[in-house]
């Protein structure tokens, strides 16, 4: 597996934390402190592969649907991994970026993010990317909304808006899109993740659940990734 077959940017859906708990008779949250390993695991075999930047899927936007204490513990457990991994994170020398709604967040949740972003805002390393209470579709809806304030204020004129422009309003702006998505526990969706960005994206899908994914599956992944022709649309020379 040569680097120019890499990806630069992987994005991955970290499921099957819950029903790897049950199936052990454990409680859910176990699966969810378990998944916190596997995440150290990825994210520094990520960053010795030298890739640009690699995105979690931390908590949707339609995550707040699950019972209230789960909600709340996964928060803590959120809030606790980033003061936990803050000197790994300067370590490996990562970046880090977040995107979703922020304003839903506890002030906890958000100064621990804060202070997350002062701790990388000189590193130079792989991107770290959390996703934490995102949904596509909502994000597609605030770009909307950021470039119609714009029109009202003058600012674009509504004949010049093109995918660039919805592109520079989103979220993951100045991000590059994901060359591969990595799903875990066998589900064949997308739920509601990035759906502008992987346009084109390969897709990988294990039957393992998050907390049994390692780097052996990682590896998996990127050498089929190596092995796929991407096309965008055209033919093959």
């Amino acid at each position: 597996m040569t680097v120019d077959r890499l990806p630069r940017h992987i994005a991955v859906i970290m499921d099957g934390n819950g029903r790897w708990a049950q199936s052990r008779g454990l409680p859910r949250i176990e699966g969810h402190r378990r998944g916190v390993a596997t995440v150290r695991t990825v994210i520094e075999s990520c960053s010795r592969l030298n890739l640009q930047q690699l995105t979690l899927y931390c908590f949707s936007s339609e995550n707040w649907k699950r019972p209230q204490l789960e909600q709340k513990l996964l928060m803590q457990l959120l809030e606790q991994y980033l003061i936990e991994e803050r000197a790994e994170i300067e370590r490996q020398n990562l970046r880090f970026a977040v995107i979703g709604r922020r304003s839903a967040l506890s002030d906890s949740v958000n100064r621990e993010i804060d202070r997350t972003y002062e701790c990388a805002r000189d590193n130079t390393g792989m991107r770290l990317c959390l996703a934490i209470n995102y949904g596509s579709r909502g994000e597609i809806a605030d770009a909307v909304q950021r470039i119609a304030r714009r029109v009202a204020a003058g600012e674009i004129d509504p004949a010049s808006i093109d995918e660039a422009t919805v592109e520079a309003h989103l979220d993951t702006a100045g991000m590059p899109d994901p060359d591969l998505v990595i799903r875990t526990a066998g589900e064949m969706r997308i739920s509601n993740y990035l759906l502008w960005q992987i346009s084109y994206a390969e897709l990988w899908v294990t039957e393992k659940c998050w907390p049994d994914f390692g780097q052996e599956e990682l590896f998996a992944a990127l050498r089929e990734f190596a092995q796929r022709h991407r096309r965008f649309g055209g033919l093959s020379n």
